[in-house]
């Protein structure tokens, strides 16, 4: 009789634990670190939100991109996770470990090991792309390059748009086209719709209110500064 109740209170330890770590795991996660063997591959901004009902949702700074369920073993620490908009996942549950609003998860994928760290946050990252969202004057330029335009290097202002269209302000006229920020590096390209102009390729900083493009393609040093303005240049 006396195991017995030994066993009960192990299995409601057990269970407790359980339902502890499984509390601990739910809330917002940003991807802090992904490592694949010796190598790092980070990306940019990425996010999972494990909710109570046992969903989730992930995505990249303002960007949700998938949505599925999760389940966690206690008793294996193991977390499988499901997109209801994406792949099978091939590699199966990740081993899990929680301390101080840290996550690490491990598994093999292709041979190779793979540790991913993630950290507890409250509030969505942002993305280099959703940095650059809004319009900006330009306030200095420095070198030129045949890539660019007559239209580029007149340029009063550049307006970023949420649907990933871009506009280029003049005095006189404007120019449209789309643009890709790199998922992964701090990196703009611009198609422009018109025939005529040139595809280019810029590095992005950022310093405080002030964005700074240098262009990537282009044997001379040619970068742009802005400041953020929440109007049009008359």
């Amino acid at each position: 009789m006396k195991s017995i109740r030994i066993y009960i209170v192990i299995l409601i330890i057990t269970i407790l634990s359980g339902c502890q770590k499984t509390q601990t795991l739910t809330g917002l996660w940003i991807v802090k670190s992904v490592k694949m063997g010796n190598e790092e591959m980070t990306p940019n901004a990425r996010w999972m939100r494990f909710n109570p009902d046992f969903t989730q949702e992930s995505g990249n700074g303002w960007l949700q991109h998938s949505a599925g369920n999760w389940t966690y073993s206690s008793e294996h620490s193991e977390l499988e996770i499901s997109n209801t908009n994406g792949l099978a996942d091939p590699y199966g549950p990740f081993k899990v470990k929680l301390r101080d609003g840290q996550m690490t998860w491990k598994r093999l994928e292709e041979g190779q090991p793979i540790e991913v760290t993630l950290v507890k946050k409250e509030e969505l990252p942002k993305t280099n792309g959703d940095q650059i969202l809004g319009l900006w004057e330009l306030v200095k330029t420095t070198g030129t390059s045949p890539h660019t335009s007559d239209l580029v290097d007149e340029m009063d202002y550049l307006f970023f748009r949420w649907d990933r269209k871009y506009v280029v302000g003049t005095k006189k006229r404007k120019a449209y086209g789309v643009y890709n920020v790199h998922g992964h590096k701090a990196e703009l390209e611009l198609f422009p719709y018109n025939k005529d102009l040139n595809k280019s390729r810029w590095m992005i900083y950022y310093k405080g209110d002030r964005l700074i493009l240098s262009m990537m393609n282009s044997d001379s040093i040619v970068s742009y500064r802005f400041k953020r303005i929440d109007h049009f240049p008359e």
